[in-house]
């Protein structure tokens, strides 16, 4: 993993605005939202993928950075923090639906990525998501506070 201040970093991943769809095979510049100490863990060790969610197993991402600031909902703000990620999206697979015939078993058919568009019914804030199914395919490149609502 990279610690580089930015002024030493390379170049930067896009990031891709939440309307558009990702393109299949490339990386793009996302966040997730978590803990002071889920960071430290995360530096250290890696994403554990959680074992279910609205779109099933993996990590739970975003390409909009006021959607992670919300995470976790139930800590201060004091104590979140925003990982900014490059992430390799792979193979990705729109789910745009409650009920979607894949919403849970998409990487079972060779995705890699689910994106949930935004203001589609999936997310009651109507804000974009993804979820990467395998976490070697997401490099974190910086920690930072959450932004202001």
């Amino acid at each position: 993993m990279s610690w580089a201040e930015d002024d030493k970093m390379g170049p930067r991943r896009p990031c891709l605005q939440s309307h558009s769809k990702p393109v299949n095979n490339s990386s793009y510049r996302m966040y997730h939202g978590t803990t002071k100490e889920a960071a430290e863990s995360i530096k250290r060790n890696g994403f554990s993928p959680s074992e279910d969610g609205m779109l099933g197993p993996g990590v739970y991402v975003s390409r909009d950075i006021q959607k992670a600031s919300r995470y976790p909902l139930d800590v201060a703000d004091r104590d979140r923090r925003v990982l900014e990620l490059d992430v390799d999206v792979g193979r990705v697979k729109k789910i745009d639906r409650q009920g979607h015939p894949q919403q849970k078993t998409w990487h079972d058919t060779g995705y890699d990525t689910a994106w949930v568009p935004p203001k589609c019914g999936m997310v009651r804030s109507g804000l974009e998501e993804d979820c990467v199914r395998d976490p070697s395919r997401i490099k974190v490149t910086k920690v930072i506070k959450p932004k202001s609502k």
